[in-house]
């Protein structure tokens, strides 16, 4: 990967670089699955977390739970989510947007002072295109999407993911970038451009 490709994934539609990693432990919970599912998503994160270097904990002591993922089958079920309006400001209307754009997909993040991200919000309506990749691959595709804040176009032509004697897995290359991006030396957050050239020199050779 080059360093033109890593700023790639931080460059957003309108130019803008923006690079954040969590600050905290992430502490996940997860809405509208049933066990077994539960079960897979919470092994993502434990997987790309600890890919990462980064931790996990039972609790955050300010926000409990600071990353949600909701399955649901409709947009307009989140309006009935108690609170949620208070967590997610202009609910409402941000769900007439993802109505209109017919989105079956949204995360929303929140950031620290520092600008290293603080909480996320995962939304999945399980539609026909999403209800028929396995749980397994829709989970970490999730949890890769969440534990950095990449562009709104970085796997827009391909996906984090890849197929290896026939198991899904993350790419080599993602999963590289994913472990420079938490290096401790590194700041949470970046604006500049040349943190692409930071995250470069720490990649390690994909095993």
């Amino acid at each position: 990967m080059t360093p033109e490709e890593i700023e790639a994934l931080f460059t957003r539609e309108s130019g803008e670089f923006l690079f954040a990693r969590w600050g905290r432990p992430i502490v996940p919970i997860v809405f509208g699955v049933e066990d077994e599912t539960l079960a897979i998503v919470k092994g993502a994160f434990e997987a790309v977390v600890t890919l990462a270097g980064h931790k996990m904990a039972e609790t955050d002591p300010e926000l409990g739970a600071n990353c949600m993922v909701f399955f649901f089958r409709d947009w307009q079920e989140l309006l009935e989510v108690p609170d949620l309006d208070r967590l997610i400001p202009d609910l409402s209307p941000l769900v007439d947007r993802l109505v209109a754009a017919k989105a079956n997909q949204y995360r929303i993040f929140r950031f620290e002072e520092d600008g290293a991200i603080r909480a996320g919000f995962v939304f999945l309506k399980m539609d026909a295109e999403l209800s028929k990749i396995p749980a397994e691959t829709l989970a970490l595709s999730q949890v890769v999407q969440t534990v950095l804040l990449w562009s709104d176009t970085a796997f827009r032509s391909q996906s984090p993911l890849a197929v290896a004697g026939g198991a899904t897995i993350l790419r080599p290359d993602i999963a590289a970038l994913i472990r420079a991006a938490y290096d401790p030396v590194l700041p949470g957050a970046a604006e500049d451009p040349s943190h692409a050239l930071r995250l470069f020199a720490r990649l390690e050779p994909p095993q």
